[in-house]
Order: C-alpha cells, then structure tokens, then sequence
C-alpha cells in the first residue's frame, strides 16, 4: 500500500493513471473502486482542493478513453464522478479546512440522506422499485436452479422494504472507508501513526446519538420501509466507527498484543451482521458513556 501510495503522489500523471485504472477495474471488482477514490483522496489532502481537482480531471479523460476503448462507451465516467470521486472530494476538503476527522464523518451521512431523499421522491413505494431491480435477479436465479421460486419471492419482498436505507449506508459506508485509506496512505508517508491517533479520538456527537434514540422505536413500530428505518439504518455505520474507534483506543492505551484486534477483526467477518450490530451499540453507548475514559486507568478522555 506504501508504495502505490508513493506512486501515486509522484506527479499528476501517476495520479491520474492510478485513480483511472482502479476506477475501471472496480467494474469488475468493486472493492477496488476504494483504491480510486483513496488515491484522490490522498493528493487532495495533501496538495489542496485545486490540485485535486485537477488530478480528477485528467483521472475523467484517460478512464473515459479507456472506457470507449475496452467498452465502446465512456459514459462509465459519469458513475465514477458521482460515486467515487466528488464525495470524497468534498469530504478531504472538509478535512482539510476543518482539521477535524469526527466532524468530516458525520457530515458523510449527508450523502446517505441525498440518496434517501432521491429515491423517495423518485419512487411513491420505495419497496415496489427495490422489487422491480430485484427482479431480473431472481430471475436468473430461479432459472438457474439457484433458489426456489415461491421463496425468492418473499426473499425479495422482504428485502425490498429497507433497501432504501440500507443502500445508503453502505454509499456513506465505502465513502469514509475510502477516506480512511486515503488518510492512512497520507500518514504512512509524511506523518507515521498520525491515522491511528486520530482515529482512535472519534466520537459522535450527543446530538446524533440522540436522534438515533428517537429514530430507534418509530423504526421498530413503523412499516419497515419507513423514513424511520432509512435514517436508523444511515446511522448506524457511525456509530460502528465509534466502536471500532473504542476498540483501537483501548488496546492502543492498555498495550495490548495486536492479535487483539486481529480476534476483532475475524469475529466481524465471521458473525456478520450480528457482531457489527454489536460493535454499533457499543459506540451508541459510548455517546454518553465515553468507555475509553472509564476503562483505561488515569485517563481523562
């Protein structure tokens, strides 16, 4: 990661070339799109807005000609613009100017809002068009011999109901995941365990804590495709960072063996969703609770 860190803050050139690249391989493997908007996480942060910018122009032109080169169209481009670049170039703007990593990633949910707020005013059942996407999916399934018929069905129905929010969550989820590699990326080079320390300062603020807590049982007594569930679903990816942010603050302030959070790690791979649930309510917790001040001898918070 160092060195394609390095590679790419040699030049513009060798910015561009990577965010392009890792943009159109991302239509194969998505999780690569990650590395696209890291790298032009990274030159933002590190040269200013403009320069960013600038290197996301020419990111634009050479993944569009690549685009209509191996696709025969590069209109692609306009997904990458929307989805992996002008986000998390917003946000390491913010950044940049804030200096404040909490308020960068709780002004992050803005973006989930934006997509809620899209597909409900575009959709009168936002269920009915998850329904319709789905469809041709299960489809394939179906004739494949993949699944059952009756129980796709309601499979599909069921799902149907929070994909709004969950949508959402997973945009704003991979929006900051990018910029935490693009911060990574930025320490590794020019400020070694900088990412880590302020990482492991996140906090929510109470205000958000507490609209979870009023958001909580509308979600529950509610239609499950309700406005109360989106925004509880939006929420919670921030409350996970806060408890990941718990988790690497008290092994950071307790000494403790790396293979501690080696353990997290593989217990949120195994036991999804359940123990991502569990690490969300943690952080929820620690809104009011602050653990890390309670759990670690001496410290003040």
């Amino acid at each position: 990661m160092q060195a394609l860190a390095s590679f790419t803050i040699r030049g513009r050139s060798q910015a561009a070339l990577v965010i392009a690249v890792c943009a159109l391989l991302s239509l194969i493997v998505p999780l690569v799109g990650l590395l696209s908007s890291a790298a032009l996480a990274l030159v933002t942060l590190r040269q200013g807005a403009t320069e960013g910018l600038i290197v996301g122009a020419f990111a634009g032109l050479a993944s569009g000609l690549l685009a209509f080169a191996a696709l025969g169209s590069p209109l692609p481009v306009i997904g990458f613009v929307l989805a992996l670049w002008l986000p998390v170039w917003v946000l390491c703007v913010v950044l940049r100017q804030t200096r404040s990593l909490n308020l960068t990633i709780q002004l992050a949910a803005v973006f989930g809002f934006l997509i809620v707020a899209a597909i409900r005013l575009q959709a009168a059942d936002p269920a009915v068009y998850w329904e319709e996407l789905l469809e041709p999916l299960r489809e394939s399934l179906v004739a494949g011999g993949v699944v059952d018929d009756a129980l796709s069905q309601d499979l599909v129905t069921r799902v149907s109901r929070w994909m709004t929010g969950a949508f959402a969550a997973t945009f704003y989820f991979q929006l900051v995941l990018a910029l935490f590699i693009g911060r990574w990326w930025q320490a590794l080079l020019f400020n070694p365990g900088g990412f880590g320390a302020e990482f492991r300062r996140f906090r929510v603020r109470p205000a958000v804590g507490y609209l979870a807590l009023a958001v909580l049982p509308l979600a529950l007594i509610m239609d499950q495709a309700s406005w109360a569930m989106d925004l509880l679903l939006l929420l919670t990816p921030l409350f996970f960072f806060q408890g990941l942010a718990i988790g690497h603050g008290l092994a950071d302030a307790l000494r403790a063996n790396r293979g501690w959070l080696v353990g997290l790690y593989a217990l949120l791979l195994l036991f999804i969703p359940h123990a991502e649930i569990l690490v969300a309510a943690v952080g929820w917790v620690d809104v009011w609770a602050d653990l890390r001040a309670r759990l670690v001898p001496g410290n003040q918070g």
